[in-house]
């Protein structure tokens, strides 16, 4: 049977992305995007809901979020979630889930640029303005 993980968010990066290198030397950059759902419920009252990604780039991708995006920015990220367990210094087992970016679109107006793990190259230089989005 066919499966799909997919997932994809617009929403502002929420802290200074962090990059480190495996023991191999490659690359991985971290950071947390926000996204807000606002809705009104049914006694006429409007709230909002904020929900926090964590998203983790590697390689080329990882160097150019790490280069281009800061706390605060607008970001579309599109990957897989990925669930990361390991075993604290405590011995307690801990879990984590993740978007492994494939996918990375800069929003901010200054400096746009869409990114992707496999042709950053082709698609480092599109302006976008927000009448360009799809939705």
């Amino acid at each position: 049977m066919p499966s799909l993980n997919k997932v994809t968010i617009i929403g502002n990066v929420g802290n200074e992305p962090e990059m480190r290198f495996t023991p191999n030397g490659k690359p991985v950059t971290s950071f947390s995007v926000a996204t807000n759902w606002v809705y009104t419920s049914p006694e006429g009252e409007r709230h909002q809901e904020t929900e926090w990604f964590n998203v983790v780039a590697w390689n080329r991708l990882a160097e150019q979020c790490n280069q281009f995006l800061a706390k605060g920015k607008l970001v579309y990220a599109e990957g897989r979630i990925h669930t990361r367990n390991w075993e604290g210094q405590d011995g307690q087992p801990h879990s984590r889930m993740e978007v492994v970016a494939n996918r990375v679109i800069f929003l901010d107006k200054k400096g746009s640029a869409a990114t992707t793990d496999e042709k950053a190259d082709d698609a480092a230089a599109a302006e976008m303005e927000p009448e360009d989005l799809p939705f």
